[in-house]
């Protein structure tokens, strides 16, 4: 049996050539859609197709052949849309659930095989990090039992992709929610909290609490 895992980073990487050798079956990855394209032309037909961390829209053409999965970090029908993690963190949340769904053409609708519990305690890299190995969790349970998806219930709330000019630092926030605001946005390849100010645009990564102040590493550029 022929399994496929599209994701990206590094750490999604790290996690197959880990995991997958525990398991039963041919094991491939890819982490760009010419990749994934490339091993399904040359004839590969896997059980599934797992998408534990994709930045693309996946064609109509190979949801409709093949089983696809994807992992999305809330309790959906709530949640559904872009940029689940920082949309939960900006709501309050401080726990999620990470579902596993069979992938539809329309966005996040498709019927699910688990939930399990997540924290979103940490910068949005610790949580991409921690969500990816509970990923492989559910990806062990569904090569072992194979179950049949069941349909979403309840109303859909549905979140909207933020932009990047939404990572700019609005004025007065609490230090509570600058602090949100920095490590939400604080993973790899994700635009980075921002002020600009003046001749300077100001990055900031790294914030802690500590008690009455806010500690954070800030990378600071001359505009030209």
């Amino acid at each position: 049996m022929d399994y496929l895992v599209a994701a990206v980073g590094e750490w999604n990487k790290s996690l197959f050539e880990l995991n997958s050798k525990k398991l039963e079956g041919s094991w491939y990855f890819v982490s760009t859609p010419d990749e994934l394209n490339s091993k399904l032309e040359k004839g590969l037909k896997p059980r599934y197709i797992f998408f534990p961390h994709w930045r693309w829209i996946v064609p109509e053409n190979i949801l409709n052949q093949y089983e696809c999965v994807c992992f999305h970090m809330t309790d959906v029908p709530y949640g559904r849309g872009g940029s689940p993690l920082q949309n939960l963190i900006i709501r309050g949340h401080q726990e999620t659930i990470l579902t596993a769904l069979k992938m539809e053409k329309s966005l996040d609708t498709g019927p699910v095989y688990f939930k399990k519990p997540l924290t979103l305690a940490g910068t949005a890299h610790e949580i991409y990090v921690r969500a990816s190995k509970l990923t492989w969790e559910i990806i062990k349970e569904m090569v072992l039992h194979e179950p049949l998806p069941k349909p979403q219930a309840g109303d859909p709330v549905v979140f909207n992709r933020r932009k990047p000019s939404q990572s700019e630092i609005e004025p007065n926030l609490s230090l509570e929610q600058l602090y949100d605001h920095i490590r939400m946005l604080d993973a790899p390849n994700y635009p980075k909290a921002f002020l600009n100010k003046d001749s300077y645009y100001l990055e900031f990564q790294d914030a802690k609490l500590e008690g009455n102040e806010l500690v954070a590493t800030v990378k600071i550029q001359i505009k030209r």
